[in-house]
């Protein structure tokens, strides 16, 4: 056994008795040690741990139900130990009408993570301060991902007025301030300042100060994961796209990636540094949309048609490479949907090239603007310990000079043979945010042109035909190709049954999937750890005491995208 979870044992064995406990090792998969305790012991064995092992992160909480079983569900916590390099994956038994101690007192990211938790399953946690729906409406009946609630059952909300909810909300926030002159202010969700369907309510004083802010969520909510339920693994992929399609190939890149650790298997290196490719090409014009539309909000209008033409141009590199621009389906399990066209490497490069002037353009017209500068420097400031408690990961956590990146510490492809570095800030402000992804992308840019070097030839698919669909040329020429297509199409890909967690270094921050297989052509459960979750879980804190404008700064500086947020 690793010496690190060793230790973690014997503190264990202090705590629970020893009939109670299991530790599951699994040597063949990398970071997927998983703890099970008993319920009653989740807030000491969790103390334990973010104490004297150093697992700092929260960086989810889910539920998985097992509706044949005495102890319905499982609930799953997911930890991470930068220092160490280490991950944790807790589980406990809770039955039906049983209940499980809420952690957000351990850890604030517990907060919104378990009333999700609660919404989709039912699951109470005893003493949480605000265990309400999160992604579904307040008139909702049933929780949406029990095994028995049907995939196809929508419920519209028919009751109350919405003059009453906004009643309710007001009276909510407003409670603890009966005999202070203030103000509520409800922004969106239909909000040009929300970047979609977001909506947030103020309660601010005569000097447009924010005293106290909720946030509310679910507008766009599709139940990702209930879908996955229903299809197979490569009919998750488009799916995938519209989770932040503001870069929509890295949700492709991370599901598959997943599912081929389930699986057990390595894409060939050529797929390595095409996925590097695209994904960096991502990352850039994901940062250019945040910083791009940060800029209108503040009434900076030159910067925005600098970056987005530089977008377009990337846009224009993925349609010539699969035909879709936006939602583009690149990837696949076990390799990639499409090989590179002739040229298409040359035309890369000439694109980066175009994007890193256009970069020193906006530098020279935003960075030291004396009025960008004023609106966001000192504003929207989370503190180093706050954005570790609220599970920031990201540019938003390296903001506040906490240097935790995911391709340097866990390095996947091949960015362990990359030369680039992880800019961090200082402050935690609207403008360390700011600096931050304006120096990623300078890192990218590092990376794509190592990649341009360093291309491999070869296959972009592993050579196993229970995987990967065979070439159009083998489907239509001979019966062995029909017949492998038409039993993947059917069947699906079939890993073996167990579960894994894998995460990627996306644009906000880690994005990770959770996938359980029970050995069918469908995913058992899948769930997405999406970063914007976790960082505007922590705006109301971070915008606390600013004025009202700075919150708007602040918001699109944390880049939340309503796709990945609801999912």
């Amino acid at each position: 056994m690793d010496a690190f979870y060793a230790t973690i044992i014997d503190d264990l064995k202090k705590i629970v008795a020893a009939d109670s406990w299991q530790f599951e090792e699994r040597e063949q998969f990398a970071q997927e040690q998983t703890l099970i305790i008993p319920k009653e012991k989740i807030v000491e064995v969790m103390f334990c741990l973010r104490d004297k092992h150093h697992f700092q992160f929260l960086i989810d909480v889910t539920a998985v139900d097992w509706p044949q079983r005495n102890k319905r569900f499982d609930v799953v916590y997911h930890l991470l130990a930068p220092v160490e390099k280490k991950r944790l994956r807790v589980k406990c038994h809770v039955g039906e009408q049983e209940s499980i101690s809420t952690i957000q007192h351990i850890w604030k990211s517990a907060n919104w993570a378990e009333r999700e938790t609660w919404d989709m399953f039912g699951v109470q946690f005893a003493g949480h301060p605000d265990l309400r729906r999160i992604l579904t409406h307040h008139e909702f009946q049933g929780h949406p991902l029990r095994k028995d609630y049907p995939a196809d059952k929508n419920q519209s909300m028919r009751g109350e007025a919405l003059e009453n909810t906004f009643d309710k909300d007001r009276e909510r926030l407003m409670k603890k301030y009966d005999h202070e002159d203030l103000m509520w202010i409800n922004i969106g969700p239909a909000h040009p300042a929300t970047h979609g369907t977001l909506r947030f309510m103020s309660v601010i004083d005569g000097a447009e100060r924010i005293k106290e802010m909720d946030v509310e969520i679910g507008y766009l909510h599709r139940c990702f994961e209930k879908m996955c339920e229903t299809h197979n693994y490569n009919q998750v992929i488009p799916y995938t796209d519209r989770l932040n399609y503001c870069s929509a190939p890295m949700n492709n890149s991370a599901f598959c990636e997943t599912v081929e650790k389930l699986i057990g298997v390595k894409v060939p290196p050529r797929a390595q540094v095409m996925r590097m490719i695209i994904d960096e090409l991502s990352r850039i014009i994901d940062h250019y949309v945040c910083i791009g539309a940060n800029l209108v909000d503040l009434g900076a209008i030159t910067g925005f048609f600098y970056l987005f033409e530089e977008r377009e141009l990337v846009y224009s590199l993925f349609e010539k490479l699969c035909g879709a621009r936006l939602t583009v389906s690149l990837m696949r399990i076990g390799g990639m949907g499409f090989d590179i066209p002739e040229g298409w490497l040359a035309e890369c490069e000439r694109v980066v090239d175009s994007i890193e002037k256009k970069h020193m353009d906006v530098e020279s017209l935003v960075t030291n603007n004396r009025i960008f500068v004023q609106r966001t420097k000192g504003s929207g400031i989370l503190p180093k310990d706050l954005a570790v408690q609220f599970g920031y990961t990201g540019p938003c956590l390296r903001a506040t000079g906490f240097e935790y990146d995911i391709r340097k510490e866990e390095p996947y492809w091949m960015y362990d043979q990359v030369d680039f570095d992880i800019p961090v800030g200082t402050n935690g402000d609207t403008y360390d945010r700011y600096l931050v992804r304006m120096e990623e992308v300078r890192q990218s840019i590092k990376i794509l042109r190592w990649c341009f070097k360093n291309m491999p030839d070869g296959p972009i698919n592993v050579p196993n035909k229970n995987i990967v669909l065979p070439s159009k040329k083998d489907v239509y020429g001979n019966i062995e190709g029909l017949m492998n297509h038409f039993m993947l199409i059917i069947n699906g890909i079939q890993p073996p049954k167990g579960e894994v967690y894998h995460r990627h270094e996306a644009a906000n921050g880690e994005l990770g999937f959770y996938v359980i297989s029970d050995g069918s052509g469908n995913p058992y459960r899948v769930k997405c750890r999406a970063p914007c979750f976790s960082i505007l879980s922590g705006f109301p804190t971070m915008v606390h005491g600013n004025f009202l404008a700075d919150a708007v700064s602040a918001l699109g500086s944390i880049n939340i995208i309503a796709g990945e947020l609801d999912r």
